[in-house]
C-alpha cells in the first residue's frame, strides 16, 4: 500500500538555537506542503533521514494495512501526525494511506 507523507508545519525556535546550538551551515530543507509517496513502507527519495526515523514505524504500519494507532487517536484511522526529532526546527508531517 502507498503512504503519502505531507509536511504540514515547520517551527523555528531561534531562542533555543541561540542558547544551545552551535552555528551550522545547513539546516532542514523541508517546505510546508511538500509531499512524498512511500511505496511498501520504504523511505521516499529526498526524505530527510532524521524525519524518516521519527515516522518510519507509522509509515510501515500503514503500508502493511494496519493503523488506528492508540485506539482512535486520529479522526482518520489510516493516518498519523508525526513530528521530526529536531528540537530547534521541528517539522510536523501528516501521514496517510492512499488508494
Amino acid at each position: 500500500m502507498k503512504v503519502k507523507i505531507t509536511a504540514i508545519r515547520k517551527a523555528n525556535y531561534i531562542d533555543l538555537q541561540k542558547q544551545f546550538e552551535n552555528p551550522i551551515e545547513h539546516t532542514c530543507d523541508v517546505v510546508e506542503r511538500q509531499s512524498w509517496i512511500s511505496e511498501h513502507g520504504e523511505k521516499p527519495e529526498g526524505m530527510c533521514e532524521s524525519a524518516w526515523e521519527s515516522m518510519r514505524w507509522f509509515v510501515q504500519e500503514l503500508a502493511a494495512g494496519r493503523g488506528n494507532f492508540y485506539d482512535g487517536w486520529m479522526k482518520n484511522p489510516n493516518s498519523a501526525m508525526i513530528s521530526c526529532n529536531d528540537g530547534f526546527r521541528p517539522a510536523s508531517f501528516y501521514i496517510e494511506t492512499t488508494i
